[in-house]
């Protein structure tokens, strides 16, 4: 009896905790920014930031310097950033960058979100050729 009790406590718990989960789903024409809050803390918002993409087929690495608002295209995808915001209290610490990853081809979104660069498996791209994460944002004193 007691081992019952104790895994229905126990698979109870991983429902709960789903169920306060909120997940705004992406609507088509939207911006990334009026669906998706920066992350929490005191942070400021850089002139913009620098990103890295890495070619898996290739094993070429490419930066990307981008200010915020602006758009790249590196081989099959283009990277819009949103935005680029830092810690106040550390402006050589974190780097978080808001990205709008679409695939050239049929303009089909791939990421749209937060990436933090401390953190690049936190939010990360999920493409069979293409690895993108942030490396750190510009213009920061």
């Amino acid at each position: 009896m007691k081992r019952s009790v104790l895994a229905a406590v126990l698979f109870a718990a991983p429902v709960a905790a789903q169920d306060s989960l909120s997940i705004v789903p992406p609507s088509r024409g939207q911006e990334p920014s009026e669906r998706i809050q920066a992350p929490s803390g005191a942070a400021a918002s850089a002139v913009g930031g620098i990103v890295r993409v890495l070619d898996k087929i290739n094993g070429t690495t490419s930066d990307l310097q981008l200010r915020n608002g602006e758009t790249a295209d590196i081989g099959a995808l283009t990277v819009t950033m949103g935005d680029c915001r830092y810690p106040t209290d550390n402006p050589a610490g974190d780097a978080y960058i808001l990205l709008s990853i679409r695939t050239k081809q049929d303009d089909a979104a791939v990421f749209e979100g937060w990436m933090v660069a401390s953190a690049p498996a936190l939010s990360a791209l999920d493409h069979p050729r293409y690895d993108v994460w942030a490396l750190r944002c510009i213009g920061v004193d």
